[in-house]
């Protein structure tokens, strides 16, 4: 059994929202946004919002970031949509992830909504990985 001193630190809502982003790179999501709302709402504390090039892969990307996200020991509390292939939603309680089909994405404009909230800065890292991939596809997605 384990003693306190040696459980590992709590990790951080933006630690997870930022495992929940690799995990949806894996299945080249593309777009992403990271919305802090902490001091805005007590919903979460973070939005984390994606794309998708069609509902096959908002499917791919949600299941990745369920996948990732058991393997490191925690789970969502909510998942919706996952079977329309529209708008996939992953609530982590700090952090609720929005995968979306691009038109979709547009229609509902949850970046908008929340214009009054502050964007995250990427890790540099995933900037570079973005920067990489932007124009490339996979026709098999299409």
């Amino acid at each position: 059994m384990k003693k306190d001193a040696d459980k590992e630190p709590a990790m951080s809502a933006r630690e997870k929202a930022d495992i929940l982003l690799r995990a949806a790179l894996t299945k080249k999501a593309s777009d992403p946004v990271l919305i802090r709302l902490g001091e805005l709402s007590s919903l979460t504390d973070f939005f984390l919002i994606v794309s998708a090039r069609s509902g096959r892969q908002v499917k791919a990307i949600a299941e990745a970031i369920i996948e990732e996200s058991r393997g490191r020991g925690f789970k969502p509390f909510s998942v919706e949509g996952l079977g329309q292939g529209h708008w996939a939603l992953l609530d982590y309680g700090d952090v609720i992830v929005h995968v979306f089909f691009g038109p979709t994405r547009e229609f509902y404009d949850l970046e908008g909504l929340w214009a009054e909230a502050p964007r995250e800065r990427l890790p540099e890292e995933i900037l570079q990985e973005l920067q990489a991939a932007k124009g490339t596809y996979d026709e098999e997605e299409w």
